[in-house]
């Protein structure tokens, strides 16, 4: 991070703004990303893979608090979001076909995915309200529906989708309504209607989109899992990726916090340094306890749910895990 990322941050920067479209990838990237492929910082997300380094989520929530520190810095070791979740998600569902076929360039970073989930009409804070349409045709599915926060479309490696639709809306298990499947990105009927702002950044070349799926065929074996399955995929791919989120943003207060204290002692107002005041001493020392107070709790979600499963790290009653949270 402090002899290569950090340092070609401003080099990133540059060659993006140089470039004919904001939608297009500097060629630094590539560079640091071999970097870190050759010394074998790679594909660092995967517990208990033969894909990766097989660390547990409370060995990797460190290093995603190190990667946070950068914006640019989670693509350059293949642990960008939302590629992470797909590829868990290709490991633990996927079927020898798919994983040949979108695995395998994911872990090698040679392409990019989106995750088409929310929708504008609902409230897709429950995935149960989803209302995009997968209907089996024969040997192939039908898909309809207009979703946006499409994280990843707007790459131009961005190369497949995993869909989040209903398969059977009458099913009177309302969890077992909905199913993923794989969609590439070049498939007839995506369109995308507009790239998003979040907080007043496109986060390009990366991008958020709206979506549109209008008539959109894929084959049936692109299905993963199973009919009524989508669910169960969901909860078992954003409960860590919420972890991985959680740390990256302890990563940036990290050097919020740092810019801070520099400024503090650098800037001087009637006299003094703004470092000798004790308001300003107070606010450092505020933000201090508040970040701490974050990664603890964080590191011990990682820890429960590597200790006592995903289920059992949610708020509520204690565990029955007899193991101690490690020191």
């Amino acid at each position: 991070m402090d002899a290569h990322v950090l340092p070609n941050e401003s080099k990133y920067a540059e060659q993006l703004a140089a470039s004919i479209s904001r939608w297009t990838i500097p060629p630094i990237m590539e560079e640091l990303k071999a970097k870190a492929r050759s010394e074998g910082l790679w594909n660092l997300f995967l517990p208990e893979s033969e894909f990766g380094p097989g660390l547990p989520n409370v060995e990797y929530a460190p290093l995603c608090e190190l990667m946070g520190r950068s914006p640019i810095a989670p693509e350059v070791f293949n642990c960008s979001f939302p590629d992470t979740g797909n590829m868990e998600v290709l490991v633990r569902y996927g079927t020898d076909a798919q994983k040949m076929q979108w695995l395998a360039p994911l872990l090698d970073g040679t392409i990019r995915s989106a995750f088409a989930m929310t929708e504008p009409d609902v409230a897709s804070s429950d995935a149960t309200n989803i209302q995009a349409s997968i209907v089996r045709d024969g040997d192939e599915y039908v898909i309809n529906g207009r979703k946006w926060w499409t994280s990843g479309i707007g790459d131009p490696r961005c190369k497949i989708l995993i869909f989040m639709g209903k398969t059977d809306p009458g099913h009177r298990d309302r969890h077992k309504q909905q199913s993923m499947i794989l969609v590439p990105r070049d498939a007839p009927g995506v369109t995308v209607v507009r790239m998003l702002d979040v907080f007043g950044y496109d986060d390009a070349p990366h991008g958020h989109g709206d979506v549109l799926f209008e008539n959109v065929r894929v084959p049936a074996s692109n299905l993963l899992l199973g009919e009524g399955r989508g669910f169960e995929i969901a909860q078992g791919r954003l409960g860590p990726g919420r972890i991985h989120h959680c740390m990256r943003q302890i990563g940036v207060a990290e050097r919020a916090l740092e810019l801070m204290c520099r400024r503090a002692r650098e800037r001087v107002a009637f006299g003094k340094p703004l470092s000798d005041n004790d308001i300003t001493q107070e606010r450092i020392a505020q933000a201090r306890i508040e970040i701490d107070r974050a990664r603890l709790l964080v590191l011990h979600a990682a820890w429960m749910m590597d200790t006592s499963g995903n289920k059992a790290a949610q708020p509520g009653d204690p565990p029955r895990s007899k193991s101690r949270f490690p020191r």
